[in-house]
C-alpha cells in the first residue's frame, strides 16, 4: 500500500500562475459556449466532438489507416472549422467590440430603449399598426433571429417605425432586440398552442405569446385591429396596457433578471392585483 508521501508525489502543483491560466481557459470556454448557445453551430459542434472521439478511439485501438488519415487531415482541419463559424467569429468579435465600446453608455441606454419602445408602440397603437417586438433577455434567440433579415443595427423609435410601417417590405414578422441593438427583423416564432388562449387573439398574438412559452424574452404586442397594447412573459399575456405601465413593466422585467418560473408567477401577480388588464388565458 502507498504511503501518504508517494501518493501526494502526484498531486500538481498550483502555482499563482496556474491557477490564473485555468480561470482563463474557463472563461474563453464559457465565451465560447455563450456564442454558439442558440445556433445551429451547437448541432455541427456535436458533430465535430463525435468525430473528434471517434479518431482517438481509432489511436488507441492501432487503427493504422484511420490514424494515418487523421494525422494528414487534422493540420488543415482549423482552416476548415474558420470557415464553417466564420458568422459567429465575426459576431463575436463585433460583440467585443461594442462591449468596450459602449460599456460606459449602457445604463443610460437602457433607459432610452423603454422609451423608444414605449413611444412606438403608442404611435402604431394610435395608428392601429399591428406589431410585435421582442427582447432578448437570459436565453438566446439566435435560432430564430436568423429566420429573418438581419439588421444589427442600434434601435431608434425612428427605426422601428420605419419598419412596422404597413408599406414596408418588413414590417410582417417580429422584431428582435438584443440589448440596444435590432438584430433582425421579419422573423418567425412559434406560436402558442395553448388552448385556454382566448379565440379573439390572433396569429401576432400567439406568436408574441409562444416565444415566452419557450425562452425568458418579453413580447410588446400592438393590435392591428384594436390598437391595443399588449406585453407578454413566461406564457401570460397582459392586455390594453397605457404608456406608462408599459414603461413601467418594461423597467421592471429588464432592470433585473427573473428566472422562467419566477416570471410565470410574476405574471399571475399582475393579473390578479391590477385591475385594468384583462386576463387572456381564461376559457
Amino acid at each position: 500500500m502507498p504511503s501518504f508521501p508517494s501518493v501526494s508525489g502526484y498531486a500538481p502543483h498550483l502555482t499563482p500562475g496556474s491557477v490564473l491560466d485555468i480561470l482563463l481557459v474557463t472563461f474563453l470556454i464559457y465565451q465560447f459556449l455563450l456564442l454558439v448557445r442558440g445556433t445551429r453551430a451547437v448541432t455541427m459542434m456535436t458533430g465535430v466532438g463525435a468525430l473528434v472521439v471517434v479518431f482517438y478511439i481509432a489511436h488507441l485501438s492501432n487503427l493504422r489507416t484511420l490514424d494515418w488519415l487523421v494525422g494528414t487531415i487534422l493540420p488543415y482541419s482549423i482552416f476548415a472549422l474558420i470557415v464553417i463559424f466564420q458568422a459567429e467569429i465575426r459576431q463575436a468579435l463585433a460583440r467585443l467590440g461594442r462591449k468596450l465600446t459602449l460599456s460606459r453608455g449602457s445604463q443610460n441606454g437602457s433607459t432610452d430603449l423603454y422609451d423608444d419602445i414605449v413611444m412606438a408602440a403608442t404611435a402604431f397603437s394610435q395608428d392601429q399598426t399591428g406589431a410585435l417586438i421582442v427582447i432578448e433577455r437570459e436565453i438566446g434567440l439566435r435560432t430564430y433571429i436568423e429566420s429573418g433579415v438581419a439588421l444589427d443595427a442600434r434601435m431608434s423609435y425612428d427605426l422601428l417605425a420605419t419598419l412596422f410601417r404597413p408599406s414596408a417590405p418588413l414590417h410582417d414578422g417580429a422584431v428582435i432586440l438584443q440589448k440596444d441593438r435590432i438584430a433582425a427583423a421579419a422573423c418567425f416564432l412559434p406560436l402558442s398552442m395553448n388552448p385556454l388562449l382566448s379565440n379573439q387573439m390572433g396569429t401576432r398574438h400567439r406568436a408574441g405569446i409562444g416565444i415566452t412559452e419557450e425562452t425568458d424574452a418579453v413580447s410588446v404586442i400592438v393590435s392591428e385591429e384594436t390598437g391595443g397594447i399588449s406585453i407578454a412573459v413566461g406564457g401570460q399575456v397582459e392586455r390594453d396596457l397605457t404608456p406608462e405601465r408599459l414603461r413601467r413593466r418594461l423597467s421592471e422585467l429588464l432592470g433585473r433578471y427573473a428566472p422562467p418560473t419566477a416570471a410565470t408567477t410574476a405574471a399571475h401577480s399582475w393579473q390578479s392585483t391590477e385591475a385594468a388588464p384583462r386576463q387572456e388565458n381564461e376559457p
